[in-house]
């Protein structure tokens, strides 16, 4: 939470009762799931590259999960992906994955 929220919270009579997450659902999370995955993913190196991804992502695990979960993400990844540059639904499924766990540490 910012430094000053309660500061001005006091002066407006107000008081703190929750915090807002980085990321959440609709067209606001969306864009910014959008914009993490952009900035973080870099293209491979070499002659060839292959997809671009997370340089700090040094473990790759298949995880199960459901046909409609796999479906989810594909969606996502579609919508995400742009012409420059495809994502993969699992590298969605990883940033929404290190996303959660941030804020569920905090």
């Amino acid at each position: 939470m910012a430094k000053h929220v309660d500061k001005i919270a006091d002066a407006l009579g107000a008081k703190v009762i929750g915090q807002v997450p980085d990321t959440g659902a609709g067209a606001f999370g969306m864009a910014r799931l959008a914009a993490v995955l952009k900035a973080r993913l870099e293209p491979g190196q070499g002659k060839r590259p292959g997809r671009p991804s997370d340089p700090s992502w040094q473990i790759q695990r298949k995880i199960p999960m459901s046909e409609a979960t796999l479906r989810q993400l594909t969606e996502l990844a579609d919508i995400i992906s742009t012409e420059e540059r495809k994502v993969s639904p699992m590298q969605v499924a990883a940033q929404l994955l290190e996303d959660s766990l941030r804020q569920s540490l905090r």
